[in-house]
């Protein structure tokens, strides 16, 4: 075990330094104290920014805003109140429908149990001036975790989701040790008055807390997550909805990382037409990896992963694809004067770009996920640093 770690560290100290990118930061409409935030890019090219806002005396707000211009819009608020769930790893979204709806997601506390809490899901026809009240997409009604959400639409004005559903493990505790059995994937469509639908366990068998990740193809959505074997192996898997059917589960790669517990560190998707991209963080063989594959026949099936960190990552990235085929991760890499947000250009040949810092070690970022967008010829931002920021850059060429 010493050798690989040994291996680590001599790749981090001799890779070379990477370029620091024209990075401007953007004054945030976030409260000082905010915390989680999420990035939307819709299909017309506005970015959504959501967060929470922290009120005092345990209450809590999911609020959001626009980008416009160089700036965002005043911010609106989705939700508010008390007995929310708030976490820096399982964190709210907001996403834009092809019709114009928004659909947001917050975590709210179903029991005493620490990880005892709900999905609540609700909807804005207005642009996000008003909202649903909120509906939870699971009918199981235990003392479980339900969490890591990850949303997308459907024709007919559905609005999908997926997330982990501890219903199987212990509902009398409501707890992480899931002594009673396993954390699930599992899936419903909701309809626009509220309705469940087509509920689905997609696997019945997966890691405890690693974000779910969702995109859409030409031929439907692919969805990816941290898979659980019996043997602890915690690799990256994929299913996809076809026909009205969902696959049986497949890896994207096999790594083979065996761990007794969750690394809170899941991959991230996207896709365009048939084109598909898949972004992960392993350490099988005490080596921690970024790694990156291809799908060019709508996820049915994975290239060679190619290794994007630059030699010591900590993970929690996110990745898009360009026009021209090839893809942006960004992950958190770790240096001697701290953690770095950095961000590489795959091509889709597989061969790699310079990586690019867009906040140097040493800058405020909190615990947290840093998120990426992509509107135009501009990449967005934001992270959490004492609050929620934000800030810009040029897509790397």
């Amino acid at each position: 075990m010493q050798r690989p770690f040994a291996l680590a560290v001599l790749a981090w100290v001799l890779s070379p330094l990477p370029a620091l990118a024209q990075v401007r930061e953007l004054p945030s409409p976030a409260a000082a104290g905010s915390l989680a935030p999420g990035l939307f890019a819709a299909a017309d090219g506005r970015v959504f920014l959501s967060w929470i806002d922290r009120l005092g005396a345990g209450r809590h707000a999911l609020r959001f805003a626009v980008k416009e211009g160089d700036g965002w819009s005043a911010p609106r608020e989705i939700a508010e109140g008390p007995g929310w769930f708030v976490n820096w790893a399982d964190f709210p979204s907001l996403i834009a429908m092809p019709d114009g709806t928004l659909a947001a997601h917050w975590l709210a506390k179903s029991g005493s149990g620490t990880y005892a809490y709900d999905v609540n899901l609700a909807r804005s026809t207005d642009g996000g001036n008003t909202w649903s009240e909120p509906l939870v997409p699971h009918r199981d009604g235990t003392p479980t975790e339900h969490g890591f959400v990850s949303m997308f639409a459907a024709p007919g004005n559905l609005l999908e989701a997926v997330w982990l559903d501890g219903r199987e493990t212990r509902p009398e505790a409501g707890e992480h040790d899931h002594g009673g059995g396993a954390m699930t994937l599992r899936y419903a469509a909701i309809g626009p008055d509220g309705t469940l639908s087509r509920e689905a366990v997609l696997d019945a068998r997966v890691c405890d807390c690693c974000q779910t990740s969702a995109a859409l193809t030409e031929e439907g959505p692919v969805v990816v997550y941290r898979d659980r074997s019996d043997r602890e192996m915690r690799d990256v898997s994929v299913v996809r909805l076809r026909d009205g059917r969902w696959t049986e589960p497949r890896p994207v790669s096999s790594d083979n990382w065996e761990m007794h517990g969750c690394p809170v560190n899941g991959p991230a998707v996207a896709a365009a037409g048939s084109r598909v991209a898949v972004a992960w963080f392993t350490a099988a063989n005490d080596m921690p990896r970024v790694k990156l594959a291809f799908s060019s026949d709508a996820g049915a099936s994975f290239g060679t992963p190619v290794i994007v960190d630059d030699g010591n990552p900590l993970g929690r990235l996110e990745t898009l694809l360009l026009d021209d085929g090839s893809a942006l991760v960004s992950w958190l890499e770790s240096t001697r004067e701290g953690s770095s947000l950095r961000v590489r250009r795959i091509r889709a040949d597989g061969r790699l770009d310079a990586t690019v810092t867009v906040l140097p070690a040493g800058a405020p970022i909190s615990n947290g996920f840093p998120q990426m967008a992509r509107t135009g010829e501009w990449l967005v931002f934001a992270w959490t640093a004492e609050g929620v920021r934000t800030a810009v850059m040029p897509v790397p060429r």
